[in-house]
């Protein structure tokens, strides 16, 4: 079949499944399409004594030793998600050999801001003790996170506040990845959003942006440029741009054939050729793993 016949019918592909993705359980359609011969998972490991603090490790089944480990947050505005949708993103990330992390964590209306960080760190400082035992290297330790997730990872990376409730700081962690997140939304507009964060008296400390020092650790930010629900130029390029004025390395990257939720679903083997997500992911753990 000629190179231009397969390309075509590869986008023809790729648009029928992002149909099928917005009529059906799109989570559940990628994971139903994500092969296990990459990985091994080992589930509902108990960083903490609710049943929401729980997380699963997704080990390369090639894995070298001392493999980098990623500590992905979902989104779902901190009033929904769970790990068990997520087997795309490990499966991706362990075919690049790195060991992950999928944690759960607190919700609205169980909880507010901050308590969900607060699992955050929980779970971040179990893996720092306990990612060793699954081949990896705690001193490779990388926080990443899509839309709500991102935030949380953001604010792990950058509130030095939040990991010494551990006995941790900022400086384990050599890098971390943001998709689509929001890190300078007040106020806030989203009413479903307004009660996580105490509106209309949210607090500025609840802002990535406002956290924002030359100790932060290195950055890879991406978004997709027709974001309808978080505003890429401000939050996303906001972000980088005070990051760099403090001196703090950072690679920000902008793709026109995703959207918000499709950002994250180009993780996966089906979508991948909507934007290299995994490709921008994989080359930041590699150029910052000799810094």
């Amino acid at each position: 079949m000629p190179h231009r016949s397969r390309n075509t019918l590869r986008l023809l592909f790729s648009g029928l499944l992002i149909s099928l993705l917005a009529a059906c359980s799109p989570l559940k359609v990628l994971n139903s399409l994500t092969p296990g011969s990459s990985f091994t998972k080992t589930s509902g490991i108990a960083y903490g004594s609710d049943p929401r603090q729980r997380l699963d490790v997704y080990r390369p089944r090639q894995a070298a030793p001392g493999a980098p480990v990623v500590v992905f947050f979902y989104g779902g505005s901190w009033n929904s998600g769970s790990r068990s949708d997520y087997d795309f993103v490990g499966e991706a990330l362990a075919s690049r050999g790195m060991v992950v992390v999928i944690a759960d964590y607190r919700l609205y209306p169980q909880v507010r801001y901050p308590a969900f960080l607060q699992d955050g760190a929980r779970a971040v400082a179990w893996t720092h003790e306990h990612i060793a035992d699954f081949g990896a290297d705690p001193q490779r330790l990388y926080l990443m996170g899509h839309s709500s997730g991102a935030y949380n990872a953001a604010m792990l990376a950058l509130d030095p506040r939040l990991l010494a409730e551990v006995d941790l700081t900022p400086r384990i962690i050599k890098g971390w990845v943001g998709l689509a997140g929001p890190y300078d939304f007040l106020p806030i507009r989203n009413t479903e959003v307004r009660p996580v964060f105490f509106y209309p008296d949210s607090p500025p400390d609840s802002q990535p942006i406002n956290h924002v020092s030359h100790d932060a650790p290195p950055a890879l930010l991406m978004a997709s440029n027709d974001d309808s629900l978080v505003n890429p130029q401000r939050n996303t390029g906001g972000l980088a741009s005070k990051l760099r004025a403090a001196g703090v390395p950072v690679q920000e990257f902008y793709f026109s054939r995703t959207s918000h939720a499709t950002l994250v679903a180009a993780l996966s083997r089906p979508l991948r050729r909507l934007a290299p997500v995994l490709e921008r992911i994989s080359g930041f753990v590699e150029s910052t793993a000799v810094q």
